[in-house]
């Protein structure tokens, strides 16, 4: 039924209340439609199959709004704002070859780990004359496997006579799996000003929608002076925190006004669309690392991996990353972080009856404050920073 309140969904027993009294309306009132009557038995089966149309019309009433929607339904609502859900990523990173000396490997060639997780380079690189040379590699498969450990990567899939080893100094990283519709749904409320531009609101969600970035805020100075912060008179200056810097330097462009300048630390080369070369500017913003000491009291329902679920529900709270390598953005910049809040979000985890929470900034020194931020910060945590210890739970 759809109404002024919303749409309800009739359900099997409201369907089947309505079709037992039209046929006793029809056929009397001591027509038998019990649940061995062969009358009753077709209008139980009838009954059962329009309640699956009502969940269907129920499924299609809430795929129009973003809070409801899922899946396609909720990817089909991006474009309304002007985002996207973020697909799964391929990781990235660097290895060093070795072999013969001036021996060039073309772009595409195969390395992987002992875990069968494979690489390929992204550009053509000649060997020096120590026979070596470093090149950018992609994980062939989009997804978290791709983020492996500095180390990892010792295996070449092609044996090539010229080429003897390789290795990979540093982990890859930017692996990630397809946004989730909670992250989704998070990216759509915050890039509802998108459609709009030279405003503060506007840039803000230009930025977020730069692929890796994770927090985003805009200040303006609006006097002709320059304020306590250094912003030169009538400009702003964006904090973000994640994406590569050209890509955030072209969002900013595209969508500030004109004549406004841009302020920060970090400057980036643009081209409008005559060519000509503009410099835009921003300044990457100040992460408050949040160490994190959790003391749990738990009942037998506690499940077995629930000290992970701790530190993974805190991530997720919070931002950073957590221990499968999955970055989340959390709080956005300038929310402070909250000690009930978070022990709010941990009691959802099964068998958590009572708990304490300390918070530092260093790792070294904990209270049971809160963290405040400022509106040029952003918090972020990680798997590794987060300390749980468990205990069972009496009364």
């Amino acid at each position: 039924m759809l109404d002024e309140k919303g749409f309800k969904r009739k359900r099997f027993d409201d369907i089947f209340a309505e079709i037992q009294d039209k046929a006793k309306e029809t056929l009397g009132d001591k027509v038998n439609t019990s649940e061995r009557s062969p009358l009753g038995i077709i209008l139980r089966i009838f009954a059962w199959f329009l309640a699956v149309v009502w969940m269907l019309a129920e499924k299609v009433y809430y795929s129009a709004y973003v809070n409801t929607a899922e899946g396609t339904s909720l990817d089909r609502l991006g474009p309304y704002v002007g985002v996207s859900r973020t697909l799964a990523q391929a990781a990235t990173g660097t290895v060093t070859l070795t072999g013969t000396p001036g021996y060039t490997v073309p772009a595409g060639f195969l390395v992987g780990t002992e875990a069968d997780v494979y690489f390929e380079t992204t550009a053509d690189v000649t060997l020096d004359g120590g026979g070596k040379g470093s090149v950018a590699i992609e994980a062939m498969e989009a997804g978290l496997s791709g983020n492996v450990a500095a180390g990892e990567i010792r295996v070449i899939v092609n044996p090539n006579p010229d080429v003897t080893d390789v290795t990979n100094p540093e982990a890859t990283n930017g692996g990630r799996e397809k946004q989730t519709d909670p992250e989704f749904r998070d990216l759509f409320s915050a890039s509802v000003a998108s459609g709009g531009a030279a405003t503060v609101d506007a840039i803000t969600a230009a930025l977020l929608a730069v692929r890796g970035v994770r927090a985003a805020t805009v200040i303006e100075n609006l006097s002709l002076t320059p304020d306590v912060a250094g912003r030169p008179g009538r400009s702003f200056e964006a904090y973000v925190l994640g994406g590569a810097s050209q890509d955030i330097g072209d969002a900013i462009f595209d969508v500030k006004a004109a004549g406004i300048e841009s302020y920060g630390s970090v400057a980036v080369n643009v081209k409008d669309i005559g060519g000509n070369p503009h410099v835009v500017k921003y300044s990457p913003a100040e992460v408050v690392p949040v160490h994190i000491r959790v003391v749990v009291y738990k009942t037998p329902s506690y499940p077995a991996d629930g000290d992970n679920l701790i530190k993974s529900t805190l991530v997720q709270s919070i931002g950073g990353e957590d221990k499968d390598g999955t970055v989340y953005a959390g709080l956005t910049m300038g929310e402070d972080v909250v000690m009930m809040k978070l022990a709010a979000t941990l009691y959802n985890v099964p068998g958590v009856e009572d708990l304490t929470l300390q918070l530092s900034t260093d790792g070294t020194d904990y209270s049971g404050q809160n963290i405040k931020i400022a509106v040029h910060q952003v918090a972020q945590t990680a798997a590794a920073w987060i300390e749980v210890t468990d205990h069972d739970f009496t009364d």
